[in-house]
């Protein structure tokens, strides 16, 4: 059993050839998130790239009048910040904690450095881009097209799929604040997925009881999104 302030706990780290790890080894920083902290706001430098093990961040793209909808979630399969690596070096998007835990972190120019110094990683943080990428425009696909019930069934599977675990501590608003709906939308639709018995809900914590009820009465969006996470990263290595 990994120990639980392992790097490798982290999909990503744990793909990097043994000789990079070495050298990575050195250069991360063990980081704890904070429920609701915000590591990065929208159109500002960042200063590190965050790999989180235990934690699950959401991107979320905030309107001028204050209202916000959760574009990506990314948990221990992936990173935030990969607009540093892409030379952007900001984004009009905002990445808070949503489940409180560990990661670790590693310096935006130290970073940038390895992503074109080292081809290995290179080719893997792309990867994961292009996997973070379909996340995104299925989720506008699915906001748009898809009933909440639905939608909550494809968040809860992704933040799931994020997170060791099935357990999930998030209050309806807060959830109605990722998905960009009405409260009162997602508590009848966490109502009929209790009543299903596919979740049990209490005083903000959800436990997942039937996770293939989940998957059976979410729409296409979760598979697809499933599928390219599984194609273009590798397995998790054993450590």
């Amino acid at each position: 059993m990994q120990n639980a302030h392992d790097p490798r706990r982290n999909r990503l780290l744990a793909s990097l050839p043994p000789d990079v790890w070495q050298r990575w080894a050195t250069l991360l920083e063990p980081f704890t998130l904070s429920l609701g902290e915000v590591l990065y706001e929208a159109n500002t430098t960042m200063r590190h790239v965050y790999f989180p093990t235990t934690a699950i961040v959401s991107l979320l793209y905030v309107m001028e009048n204050g209202a916000s909808a959760e574009i990506a979630v990314v948990g221990k399969e992936g990173l935030v910040g990969i607009s540093l690596f892409m030379g952007g070096g900001s984004t009009p998007s905002r990445a808070v904690v949503q489940s409180a835990g560990q990661g670790f972190r590693i310096r935006a120019d130290v970073a940038y450095r390895e992503f074109n110094g080292c081809e290995p990683v290179m080719h893997l943080l792309l990867r994961y881009t292009q996997a973070l990428i379909t996340q995104m425009a299925q989720t506008a696909v699915c906001n748009r097209h898809h009933s909440v019930d639905q939608q909550l069934c494809r968040w809860l599977l992704l933040s799931l799929d994020a997170l060791e675990g099935n357990e999930l501590t998030m209050t309806h608003e807060l959830i109605a604040n990722m998905l960009g709906v009405r409260r009162v939308g997602v508590t009848e639709a966490a109502m009929k997925l209790q009543a299903a018995g596919a979740i049990r809900y209490s005083r903000g914590r959800i436990s997942v009881l039937d996770r293939s009820k989940l998957e059976r009465m979410t729409c296409e969006c979760y598979g697809v999104v499933k599928r390219e996470y599984v194609r273009l990263l590798p397995p998790r290595e054993a450590t």
